[in-house]
C-alpha cells in the first residue's frame, strides 16, 4: 500500500531523516514510534508533501507521489490528521465536515452519516463551532473530516495527545473498526505505548532520523522499549 524508500530530508543544512524505509501494508495499522524530536512528524510530512525530500521515493500502491504537491497526494488517497488537529475553530462542526466534501468534490452519499455513526458525539454538536469543542471532540472531528476525503490510507499524528482516557478508548475502538472493514490502512505516530499495543499490527521505531527497530507489534518487548522509547 504505502512505501517509503530511502527518504532523506534536511532543514537548513541539518539532516533530519536518514534513509527512512517504511511500509504500511493493505488492511493494517502501523505504529511509528520514538522519543521526541527523532523525526516522526517529519516522516509524516514527507509522505503528505509538506517537506521536500532530498532523496528517496514515496509510493501509494502503483502511484509514485514523490514529486506531487500535497493536494495531488491527497487526491491520490492520503487522509492526514496533523498534530494539533487543525480544525477550523470559527466554523461549525457541520461546516468543518462540509469543507472536506467540497474541497474533494464529493457528494455526501451517506458518508457523513457514516462518520457520525463512528463519532456519535459530533451529531449532537453539528451547529456548535469547532473552537468550543473539547480536545477529544476536536480530535474526533479531525479524524471524521479526514475520512470524508475517502482515503486509501489514514495518517494520524499523536491522536491521543491531551485527550481524556474515555475518548482515547473510543478513538482506539474506532480505528480498529475502520481497519477491520478492510478499506483503509492506517499509519499512526504515537507515544502512548498501551494505545499502540492495543490497536497496532506492526511497529517502526525511529531515533536520530532513522528507523532503528521494526516488527510485529507482539515483538515490541521490554528490551526494545527500554532501549528506544523510555526517557
Amino acid at each position: 500500500m504505502l512505501t517509503l524508500a530511502n527518504i532523506n530530508v534536511s532543514y537548513d543544512g541539518s539532516r533530519i531523516l536518514r534513509g527512512v524505509n517504511l511500509t504500511v501494508p493493505e488492511h493494517s495499522l502501523v505504529c511509528l514510534m520514538g522519543r521526541n524530536g527523532v523525526g516522526k512528524t517529519t516522516t509524516l510530512k514527507s509522505i503528505v508533501g509538506l517537506v521536500k525530500t532530498e532523496a528517496g521515493s514515496v509510493k501509494l500502491g502503483a502511484d509514485d507521489l514523490t514529486k506531487l504537491a500535497p493536494d495531488a497526494r491527497a487526491r491520490c488517497g492520503i487522509g492526514y490528521v496533523p498534530q494539533g488537529r487543525d480544525i477550523f475553530p470559527h466554523l461549525t462542526v457541520w461546516e468543518n465536515l462540509k469543507v472536506s466534501l467540497v474541497v474533494h468534490g464529493r457528494k455526501a452519499d451517506g458518508a457523513v452519516d457514516r462518520v457520525l455513526e463512528l463519532f456519535p458525539i459530533l451529531k449532537e454538536f453539528l451547529q456548535r463551532k469547532g473552537g468550543v469543542l473539547s480536545g477529544g471532540q476536536q480530535q474526533q472531528l479531525a479524524i471524521a473530516r479526514a475520512l470524508l476525503t475517502d482515503p486509501k490510507i489514514l495518517i494520524l499524528d499523536e491522536p491521543t495527545e491531551g485527550i481524556q482516557p474515555n475518548i482515547i478508548d473510543h478513538i482506539g475502538d474506532t480505528l480498529l473498526k475502520i481497519k477491520k472493514e478492510g478499506k483503509i490502512s492506517i499509519l499512526l505516530v504515537e507515544q502512548y505505548l498501551d494505545f499502540c499495543l492495543g490497536v497496532g499490527d506492526s511497529f517502526y521505531i525511529m531515533d536520530r532520523g532513522a528507523v532503528v527497530a521494526e516488527g510485529p507489534i507482539a515483538h515490541l518487548n521490554d528490551d526494545i522499549v527500554k532501549k528506544h522509547l523510555t526517557v
